[in-house]
């Protein structure tokens, strides 16, 4: 990523923060949680014993890779596969062996936020899989997939795993999946998957581990802005918490200040303000049942082809193609 790019992600980042911090309530994004040690805390988060999200998707992955790769290209006449929010890609390689194995003709294209996250899956699909076409991009998810469509006129199947779409209430996932269909070929796809509901403590003891490695992850919003934007959080003044709606299958994170406090943001040239036991809300981890994921696909001009699911049925991954 050139000094311009990074630049454009900064000024990104304290427009970002600066809204947020001044909002009320206050409000931060759980995009800003991932950097170099947001990534590492991530990867850790996906090996505790409470986050069963990702071993559920592997299992989904492991169980149906040869039918999810039958549901991406049923002729075989090849494809991009564009994969929004890649990470460490670790699910993701259980299926780009698969279409290596099967001849599939396809370029794997991860798109990540986080320009270390990108490096490091890039290389090493270079050592582990030598032989696909790996283009890795950086940068948020519309504007690179503007850039994508005016590449190739291929079959895209765009991936958005680890329920990210979670991250988003009905309203903005439904905004989000317009956006989407809008860069869309009519013969495109999109694989998508989406955390069930299930026992209430399950879902809370996933978002607030006895190890405190989601807490760190949750202060690492404001780690980043001591380091990037010269602010100076006291992190041990807030305390992570967790909340589950199981109604609205909406779980909620927050940063919670621990006494009164005013915290300095030098680029920002702001003062923010906290009184005791105020929030900062950082992140939704949306769950769902199949209605709900059929009203989201219908309202914004997709239907259901294909589902698939784990042993447990905790999770589900969901084909979406373009209404006729």
């Amino acid at each position: 990523m050139n000094s311009k790019d990074q630049n454009v992600l900064l000024c990104t980042f304290g427009k970002e923060v600066n809204e947020g911090l001044t909002a009320f309530p206050k409000y931060l994004s759980s995009k800003f949680f991932y950097d170099e040690l947001g990534d590492k805390l991530f990867q850790q988060i996906m090996d505790l014993p409470e986050y069963y999200l990702t071993n559920a998707e592997f299992n989904i992955f492991q169980l149906h890779k040869t039918d999810i790769l039958k549901s991406f290209d049923t002729d075989r006449e090849g494809f991009d596969l564009v994969e929004l929010g890649a990470g460490d890609g670790k699910k993701t390689k259980v299926l780009l062996r698969e279409l290596l194995e099967k001849e599939y003709s396809v370029t794997y294209h991860p798109i990540d936020i986080s320009k270390n996250a990108i490096d490091g899956l890039v290389s090493n699909l270079e050592q582990e899989l030598p032989s696909l076409s790996v283009q890795g991009q950086v940068g948020e998810y519309f504007e690179v997939l503007d850039r994508l469509q005016h590449i190739s006129d291929r079959k895209k199947v765009i991936m958005v795993l680890g329920s990210n779409i979670g991250n988003l209430l009905h309203p903005r996932a439904i905004q989000f999946l317009k956006k989407l269909n809008a860069v869309m070929h009519p013969d495109d796809l999109i694989f998508m998957g989406f955390d069930q509901k299930k026992h209430p403590q399950k879902v809370l003891d996933a978002y607030n581990d006895k190890s405190g490695v989601t807490a760190a992850f949750n202060k690492n919003v404001l780690a980043r802005i001591n380091k990037e934007l010269g602010g100076n959080f006291d992190l041990d003044a807030f305390t992570h918490w967790e909340v589950y709606d199981p109604e609205s299958g909406t779980a909620k994170s927050y940063l919670v200040s621990t006494k009164k406090q005013t915290v300095d943001i030098d680029c920002l040239s702001i003062q923010v303000h906290f009184e005791a036991w105020e929030s900062i809300h950082t992140e939704i981890s949306q769950k769902y049942d199949d209605d709900t994921v059929k009203w989201l696909a219908e309202e914004s001009g997709f239907e259901i082809s294909e589902w698939f699911t784990d042993e447990n049925k905790y999770y589900k991954n969901y084909v979406f193609k373009k209404s006729e």
